[in-house]
C-alpha cells in the first residue's frame, strides 16, 4: 500500500436528504461518511452558504475538508463518486444542477493531475469564494501548483474590494476663499 497523501475536498449540497435533512446536515453526514469509507478527515472548515452557480435557484451549503488516504487521485475520485451516489446523486451530464451532495477534489499534495476524468487543481476553485474561504480556514498556506500562490492569497485576491479609481475619489477640501 502506498504512503498516505493529503487532499483538499470541497463538499456542497443544495437539496435536502430524506434521512439527513437540510443541506448543512447533509454535509455533516457526508463528513462522517468520508470517515466510514476510510478517508480520514484531518480538518473540516465551518459550513458556509452561497448563491448557486448556473440555473439552480437553491442556495448551497459548502465546506472543505482536508483528508488523508493512500488512494491515488483516480481511486479517490471513484470513492467520492460512490459516496455521492449513496447520498442519492444522479449524474445526468447537466452542469450546475441541484444536488444532494457534490464532492470535488480541489488540491492534492502530489501537485498536478490532468486526466480525462479528473483535473487537479480543480479548474475553477480559484474563482469560487465558497471554496477558497473555507479552504483558507484549514489550509491557508497550501500552494496552488500552477501559479505558486497560497490559498489565503488566492482568497484575498478574489474577495478584496477593488480600490476606488483616483478619478472617483472625493477631492480634498479646497482652500477657503
Amino acid at each position: 500500500m502506498s504512503a498516505p497523501q493529503r487532499y483538499v475536498v470541497a463538499l456542497g449540497s443544495n437539496i435536502a436528504h430524506p434521512r439527513h435533512g437540510p443541506p448543512p446536515r447533509v454535509l455533516h453526514a457526508a463528513l462522517a461518511a468520508l470517515e466510514t469509507c476510510w478517508l480520514p478527515v484531518i480538518a473540516a472548515a465551518p459550513i458556509v452558504t452561497s448563491a448557486p452557480l448556473g440555473p439552480s435557484r437553491r442556495r448551497y451549503a459548502n465546506t472543505v475538508a482536508l483528508i488523508e488516504t493512500p488512494l491515488a487521485p483516480l481511486a479517490l475520485l471513484d470513492r467520492l463518486q460512490a459516496i455521492e451516489a449513496a447520498f442519492g446523486r444522479v449524474r445526468r451530464g447537466q452542469r450546475w444542477q441541484a444536488r444532494t451532495l457534490d464532492l470535488d477534489i480541489v488540491l492534492w499534495e502530489g501537485g498536478l493531475l490532468h486526466d480525462r476524468r479528473l483535473t487537479i487543481p480543480h479548474p475553477q476553485y480559484h474563482l469560487r469564494a465558497f471554496v477558497l474561504g473555507p479552504a483558507a480556514r484549514i489550509v491557508p498556506d497550501w500552494r496552488d501548483p500552477e501559479n505558486g500562490l497560497c490559498v489565503k492569497h488566492l482568497h484575498a485576491r478574489l474577495t478584496r474590494r477593488a480600490p476606488i479609481p483616483k478619478a472617483l475619489r472625493p477631492h480634498a477640501h479646497a482652500p477657503g476663499p
